[in-house]
C-alpha cells in the first residue's frame, strides 16, 4: 500500500480521536458538574471554534475528518487489505463506504463552519426530507445502528480488533495492555450510544416525525434522566475518552496489510 495512504489513513484515525476524546471530555464534565457540554461531536466542533485560534483548530480537524473519510472510501471500494468479495466482507466494506460517507459529513461541516457568514440562523430549520416514506427510511437507519452496535459488542467478545495492531511484535507488555483495555472500554462505550441513538430512530420511525431524531447529544440527556444518571453517563462518557485514545493508538501503531 502507499504510504501515503497510510499516512492519509493515520491522520483520519487521530482526528477521529480527536472528535471522540472531546466529546467523552465536555459530557463527563457536564455529568460531574464542572461545565462541560453534552451536545456530542457537534458540540465539539462549536466548542473548538469558541478557542482561541479557534478556526485553525477547526480547519485541522476538518481535513483530518476529511482524511478518515477517503481512508474509509479507499478501504470500501479499493479493498487494499484484500478483505475479499464474499458476503461477509461485501457487508464489511459497505459499512467502511457509509462510514466514509458519515465524516465526510462532519468534515465538511467543521469547512463550512470557518466560512459561514456570521449570524446565519440554523435553527428552526424545517425537514427536507420527504414525509411519504419517512418511516421506511427511520427504520432503515435504526436497524443499521442496532447491527453496527452489535457488531461493535461481538468484536469486542471476539477480541478480532486487536489484530491490526499485530501485538506480538511489540515488546512493550504496557504498550499491549494499554492497547487492549483501552479498545474494549472504548468500543463497549460507543456501541452503548450508538443503541440509544439507535432507539431514538425507531420511536421516529412509530412517529414519522424528524423532531424524534435524536444524536449523541440526546444519548447523553437519556442516561442523564436515570434515577444513576450522571454515575451512568460519567461511565460512558470516559469509555468514549478511552475510544478517542484508543484512535490515537490506532494513528501510531495499526498495522496495514499490503
Amino acid at each position: 500500500m502507499n504510504n501515503k495512504i497510510k499516512y492519509i489513513a493515520r491522520t483520519g484515525y487521530a482526528a477521529k480521536g480527536t472528535v471522540y476524546a472531546l466529546t467523552g471530555i465536555l459530557a463527563f464534565g457536564a455529568a460531574v458538574g464542572l461545565g462541560g457540554s453534552s451536545e456530542g461531536k457537534l458540540g465539539v466542533l462549536k466548542f473548538l471554534q469558541n478557542q482561541p485560534f479557534g478556526n485553525v483548530l477547526l480547519g485541522i480537524l476538518g481535513l483530518g475528518l476529511l482524511c478518515y473519510a477517503f481512508w474509509r472510501f479507499f478501504q470500501g471500494i479499493k479493498d487494499p487489505e484484500d478483505i475479499g468479495d464474499d458476503g461477509k466482507a461485501i457487508g464489511k466494506r459497505i459499512g467502511f463506504f457509509f462510514s466514509g460517507l458519515i465524516y465526510l459529513g462532519l468534515g465538511a461541516y467543521s469547512i463550512y463552519q470557518i466560512f459561514r457568514p456570521t449570524g446565519t440562523n440554523q435553527s428552526g430549520q424545517g425537514s427536507m426530507l420527504p414525509t411519504d416514506y419517512l418511516d421506511y427510511l427511520f427504520y432503515t437507519v435504526a436497524s443499521g445502528m442496532v447491527i453496527k452496535a452489535v457488531f461493535q459488542l461481538v468484536k469486542v467478545y471476539k477480541g478480532n480488533f486487536l489484530e491490526k495492531f499485530h501485538l506480538d511484535s511489540l515488546s512493550n507488555i504496557n504498550t499491549r495492555d494499554t492497547i487492549k483495555w483501552l479498545g474494549y472500554a472504548g468500543m463497549v462505550a460507543r456501541a452503548i450510544v450508538i443503541g440509544i441513538v439507535s432507539y431514538f430512530f425507531f420511536r421516529a420511525a412509530d412517529t414519522a416525525n424528524t423532531e424524534d431524531i435524536k444524536g449523541t447529544s440526546d444519548a447523553f440527556s437519556f442516561l442523564r434522566q436515570n434515577s444513576e444518571g450522571p454515575w451512568l453517563m460519567g461511565v460512558v462518557a470516559l469509555g468514549l475518552i478511552c475510544y478517542g485514545a484508543y484512535m490515537f493508538i490506532m494513528a501510531k501503531y495499526r498495522q496495514f496489510d499490503d
